[in-house]
């Protein structure tokens, strides 16, 4: 089997790993984290369950030695200062720019042909500081670097459809495009249940209101919770490593590397994606109408303009 790497041991981190554990995903998972300690302990906590959860590989924890990341096969990065209420993950990006650059750098000195998972925030703008980096170290391809948004951005949309609709999410096919953040693009034309229309099975006012809660989803639970949600973003990541690991050839939005796609260059921005063995292994280019597109390029100025600010910091 395969060597899977958690870099961050906070809530995400910890959330994402255990569930890789849980689903057996690998024969060695490794958290780690610049606090003394933590890894090892939550390691060491979530391996205490295997009894009871019923998986058999131990996770074990490390404190800043990237040399027990060595030849892992992905690294999930979600290092990096939670969001508090009241801040943009545009807030975060002079802290957490710095924080991924040196993750990164570390990580694939030690492995350099794993693929990469960007969970930290604001997250095009991370996962472009991520690949621009681990190209430089270890000269990965657009491929093997992308980030988690759009899978946790299409659950949280799933979740509030199946709430009102009175079904189980697993019925709920949808896609979501954009950045990660109040100008991503939900798409109901490409949202059905159990093969009917969304807009069959909801009034179109409860529809709209419902997309734009999914938009302020990580916003909801911030003020909810005092800090960033976890669960979501954890189990998130841990569904695109399962893709990953076990060649599953899954249609999933993920941000992804975009040279000429949707007519966007050298940026990051959440597209359907095939997610395989080899990553991101095909971009989906859908036929959006107007509307759709309109949407979509708002959604697009909105990263580059967090690039514009990113490029300021001279952070690559």
């Amino acid at each position: 089997m395969s060597k899977i790497t958690v870099i961050g041991a906070g809530n995400v981190g910890a959330t994402c790993a255990e569930t890789i554990a849980r689903r057996d995903l690998a024969t060695e998972v490794v958290l780690l984290d610049i606090k003394p300690n933590l890894s090892e302990g939550k390691a060491l906590d979530i391996w205490q369950t295997s009894a009871l959860a019923g998986f058999h590989h131990q996770i074990k924890g490390f404190t800043n030695d990237y040399s027990a990341t060595a030849d892992s096969d992905v690294i999930v990065i979600t290092s990096g200062v939670p969001r508090k209420p009241g801040m943009s993950r545009e807030d975060l990006i002079g802290v957490n720019a710095g924080i991924v650059k040196s993750v990164t750098e570390q990580a694939m000195k030690a492995s350099p042909n794993a693929i990469v998972i960007i969970v930290s925030n604001p997250l095009d703008v991370m996962t472009y500081v991520a690949f621009k980096t681990a190209q430089k170290v270890a000269g990965s391809t657009k491929n093997k670097v992308f980030g988690m948004a759009g899978t946790l951005d299409t659950a949280r949309y799933k979740a509030f459809l199946a709430e009102e609709i009175g079904v189980t999410p697993q019925d709920i096919q949808a896609l979501l495009l954009g950045g990660h953040g109040d100008t991503m693009v939900p798409l109901p034309r490409y949202t059905t249940v159990g093969g009917v229309p969304v807009t069959d099975l909801v009034a179109k006012e409860k529809l709209e209101a419902i997309i734009e809660r999914t938009k302020k989803g990580g916003g909801e639970l911030t003020n909810l919770l005092g800090t960033s949600a976890w669960y979501a973003p954890g189990t998130s990541a841990a569904y695109m490593v399962e893709a990953i690991i076990r060649d599953q050839k899954r249609l999933v939005p993920v941000c992804a590397y975009l040279d000429g796609e949707y007519g966007y260059k050298d940026m990051y921005l959440g597209v359907p994606v095939i997610l395989g063995k080899n990553g991101v292994e095909k971009i989906i280019e859908l036929n959006l109408n107007a509307d759709e597109k309109a949407l979509l390029d708002a959604s697009a100025q909105a990263v580059k303009k967090t690039l514009g600010v990113l490029d300021t910091m001279n952070v690559l």
